[in-house]
């Protein structure tokens, strides 16, 4: 579908890619992973066309369409959620203004005979052909399905845009371009400013979709479920993986293995070269030897190794005293905006060491709640109470509000930190990845990721027994989400944390917060227990909000028709029907069965030896027949129904 031969960028003064190749088939589920500033969101600009400034041909095949979500926002002030959705349907909205068009100067003219007429005829059939085969009357449903995924109500359908947030903006943005079917679908972080359950959503929607998806994204779970195959981008290259981000990691490190051996040998060689340049360039005799191994030395590319083991990093944070055995305690606890009522009625006990996540949509009142327990909004009803020497940390969801812009990294840092942990500084900075030159940029200078990776470093220098934090993942590359995943891991006091990454949340929490229609509630377990019980609650709720979107549209009466009663010759047919459907339904079983086995038996290989390509090839295609036989199983379910 599409070739990229020879890719090149030049990005201040240096190469961002360097004669990059790959190309792009129809059902690839393409990851882009690699550190913030590799280039991941450039690649994708440059294969969208927005960034034409490169070397080498991004060359697409025939007449293929490329969609891309854009962060910048062009929605035409007025328009309703519905409308603006509709907007995704631009070729089939101007076939249906023809088609009118076309039906009104039919009805209107009187020449039924004249050649003018028949091709008025022709073109009305002409057009409804295409809207047929572009499943054009069926756009509505499709509309319903993806809006409410997205997190959207039935009520929200006529509401103007105009009245959403940039994040719920950002969604019907994301759901245009779902709609649109796209051949290839690039997505830079589509799940910012989604909640955890339209996650879920949008992963499953993405993998069932037609076509290629190329996809940035650092939520490890999320790419793990969608993505087939792996591209790593680092060092001015990218590396092809024929496989998804969990047996990426496996494959990257038996990769990595052997490329720290060749390293280990080229600085061997490079060495014993430096040696024989120092000998023989004072040498009259030997000076022209030593000259053309300078020469050979400087032709050497050299092997670059990421350091990538985070548990090297020894981090924790500083413990205070001991505080009471209660830390927060609320009741009746609300809050509003004018005429509007975040949430209302909220009690709620945390106690010493307790580990909570805050979970539920966005605008529900998550750092809301957080910003009221951390001291920053005054203005509430109801009461909530302190507990004994509790010594709050909280990191807060809008980095450039609390750095100052003119200051360097390294002196944000030592201005937040206490005598004992001074001496830490350079070391914490070095953790999260501020290295050499980089502790002496400004921090308005500062992406987010770093806004945020400076943020967690200075929570690190002082002494908090309770721990407030509003989305710390926000911007953060995998191996700095796990950097700060251990070290919260490690913290022994209360923790309080606000986030729609599943795998950042297991193993850290064991208690949910959960915010919904402006309540909160309480549910004790972890995070993989909450989201089994919440995906039926889901189940429920969409199709209550279906059936109250189609309870308001105008009924049809529709006329009874008398049945006949069933002849025996038909009962027979059905019943013969229904047995060779069983027969079907029992083999469909029985494969089902061996698939499964042959599945399991390749996972558990997988723990003690690392696959072979060859392996995990026919691990790929064993999965792909066991889906193929579940969806053919499931298929012949609602034949015998």
């Amino acid at each position: 579908m599409l070739s990229v031969q020879g890719l090149g960028l030049h990005h201040s003064g240096t190469y961002l890619f360097q004669n990059v190749n790959f190309t792009i088939k129809k059902d690839d589920k393409i990851g882009l992973v690699g550190k913030n500033g590799a280039g991941k969101s450039t690649l994708l600009k440059m294969l969208s066309g927005e960034i034409t400034f490169y070397e080498g041909n991004v060359v697409p095949e025939g007449n293929i369409t490329i969609g891309f979500l854009k962060q910048d926002l062009d929605f035409v002030k007025g328009r309703t959620v519905w409308d603006e959705t509709m907007q995704a349907f631009e070729q089939i909205n101007a076939w249906k203004n023809e088609l009118d068009d076309v039906n009104h100067q039919m009805t209107t003219r009187t020449d039924y005979e004249s050649d003018s007429y028949s091709d008025l005829i022709n073109k009305m059939t002409e057009l409804n052909d295409l809207l047929m085969n572009h499943d054009a009357y069926n756009l509505e449903g499709d509309m319903e399905k993806v809006l409410f995924g997205l997190g959207f109500k039935a009520d929200d359908f006529q509401k103007i845009t105009d009245e959403f947030s940039g994040g719920w903006r950002m969604r019907i943005e994301l759901a245009k371009l779902l709609l649109q079917k796209n051949d290839i679908m690039l997505l830079d972080e589509p799940t910012n400013h989604l909640d955890m359950e339209s996650i879920m959503w949008l992963e499953n929607f993405l993998k069932d979709y037609p076509g290629a998806i190329v996809l940035v994204s650092h939520d490890k779970q999320f790419m793990t479920a969608v993505c087939n195959r792996t591209f790593d981008v680092n060092n001015r290259k990218v590396d092809d993986y024929k496989a998804n981000y969990s047996k990426y990691l496996i494959m990257r490190e038996d990769r990595r293995e052997k490329l720290i051996q060749a390293k280990k040998n080229q600085d061997a060689e490079i060495k014993q070269m430096e040696d024989n340049i120092n000998k023989f360039r004072a040498s009259a005799t030997k000076a022209s030897f030593a000259q053309s191994l300078i020469k050979k030395l400087d032709k050497i590319e050299r092997i670059e190794v990421d350091n990538e083991d985070v548990s090297k990093f020894n981090i924790r944070f500083v413990q205070s005293q001991v505080p009471g055995k209660i830390i927060f305690e609320a009741e009746d606890l609300g809050k509003a905006y004018g005429e509007k009522q975040i949430f209302d009625d909220v009690d709620f006990i945390v106690q010493r060491g307790d580990r909570i996540a805050l979970l539920g949509q966005n605008g529900q009142g998550k750092t809301t709640l957080a910003k009221i327990l951390a001291g920053d909004i005054k203005d509430y009803s109801g009461s909530w109470n302190l507990g004994h020497n509790v010594n709050i940390g909280y990191f807060a969801q809008n980095q450039e509000e609390v750095l100052t812009p003119n200051k360097t990294v390294q002196e944000e840092a030592e201005d937040a930190a206490t005598e004992e942990t001074r001496p830490r500084v350079r070391d914490l900075l070095g953790s999260f990845l501020f290295q050499g030159e980089a502790v002496n940029k400004k921090t308005k200078v500062l992406s987010g990721g770093e806004r945020n990776r400076l943020a967690l470093c200075k929570l690190l220098l002082r002494p908090f027994n309770t721990l407030i934090m509003d989305e710390p993942t926000n911007h953060l590359d995998i191996q700095s989400k796990e950097i700060i995943k251990l070290a919260l891991q490690k913290f022994e006091g209360t923790l309080i944390v606000i986030s729609h990454d599943r795998e950042f949340l297991q193993g850290l929490c064991d208690k949910i917060y959960e915010f919904r229609d402006g309540k909160m509630k309480e549910f004790l377990g972890d995070i993989n227990e909450y989201l089994e019980f919440r995906q039926k609650e889901s189940i429920r709720e969409i199709s209550a909000e279906k059936a109250k979107l189609h309870s308001e549209e105008p009924k049809v009466e529709v006329k009874k028709v008398e049945e006949k009663p069933v002849t025996t010759q038909q009962s027979t047919i059905v019943s013969k029907e229904q047995k060779n459907i069983q027969n079907k339904i029992k083999k469909v079983e029985e494969k089902i069965s061996e698939l499964e086995a042959k599945v399991e038996e390749f996972e558990a290989s997988f723990t003690k030896e690392n696959p072979s390509d060859e392996t995990l090839e026919k691990y790929n295609k064993t999965k792909e027949e066991l889906d193929s036989a579940l969806q053919e199983w499931e298929y012949l379910g609602t034949q015998l129904d």
